[in-house]
């Protein structure tokens, strides 16, 4: 019953400095998982400088990353489907039998031991995995863009599916079963990139062929003076991000520091009936 924490590295791979040490302490193993002809979902080549192994080196000080090199590419499938048969594999070689915690190298906890703590609570589940399986939840700040002296986030949380103890993932990390809401937070630095970063990163991903065209026109418009006049910015379905916020911080680190999760979070009651909704729904399914 470990806490099996997995990364899906590719081209955006220096991101994980500010995810791994997130975790590091609280987990008890940590996987790596690198495409070993160095390809993205979408077939295109990447390459990883030697000094990123040489820092994985110096931040395990316990000895608990494993590097593991698969072959993750198929050009018979479509980058959704890569996607998923990457998690698979990645979770497998995590364990069945643990907690198999799922993120992208982009996803900054703010309180992994936390999450930790609350996930613990659902231990027995992870006793016959097969016959009740659950995913468990957390929140994600998806962080928009970077501007003067701060950054401009999406001003409602989003569900992330992090943790499960099946993984028979069916889209992206989503196994379509019971789902477990906790009141934590992930930073997700998802479009907070350089304009070139993000075309390699919409060619690459599981989403590619389900972009908004006109998103990035908004994306390179918005500042720190205009971000309460623009509306629904969401990559895919305009409306689903409805609005804007903005955060001081001139990193990651101020940010966390400078972000207040009371104010973001959604209520418990409401994390309450979700949950209680979420049990009712499957107490008769198999």
């Amino acid at each position: 019953m470990k806490i099996q924490v997995g990364f899906l590295i590719s081209y955006d791979y220096e991101l994980l400095k500010n995810a791994l040490p997130r975790v590091y302490k609280d987990a008890d193993t940590i996987f790596l998982a690198i495409d070993k002809d160095r390809k993205t979902w979408n077939g295109a080549s990447f390459s990883i400088d030697a000094s990123f192994f040489s820092w994985i080196k110096e931040v395990d000080s316990e000895n608990k990353i494993v590097i593991y090199e698969d072959q993750f590419y198929q050009e018979n499938l479509t980058t959704m489907e890569c996607e998923v048969r990457e998690r698979k594999m990645l979770s497998e070689k995590m364990g069945i039998g643990n907690w198999l915690i799922q993120l992208d190298a982009d996803e900054y906890f703010l309180d992994f031991k936390k999450f930790v703590s609350d996930i613990r609570k659902y231990d027995s589940y992870l006793k016959s995995p097969k016959a009740q399986e659950i995913q468990i939840a957390a929140y994600l700040v998806n962080i928009y863009k970077f501007v003067e002296d701060g950054f401009l986030y999406v001003d409602e949380p989003t569900r992330c599916l992090t943790a499960t103890n099946i993984p028979n993932y069916k889209v992206g990390r989503n196994t379509r079963k019971r789902i477990i809401y906790t009141d934590n937070l992930i930073l997700h630095e998802t479009l907070s990139r350089s304009e070139k970063e993000l075309e390699t990163k919409f060619k690459n991903w599981g989403h590619k062929n389900e972009l908004n065209p006109h998103f990035l026109e908004k994306w390179k418009s918005a500042t720190k003076e205009n971000y309460q006049e623009l509306k629904n910015v969401f990559y895919i379905e305009p409306e689903k991000w409805k609005s804007l916020n903005y955060v001081t911080g001139k990193n990651i680190d101020e940010v966390s520091k400078n972000f207040n999760p009371k104010d973001f979070l959604p209520s418990s009651f409401y994390i309450w009936k979700k949950n209680f909704g979420q049990w009712f729904k499957f107490l008769f399914k198999k």
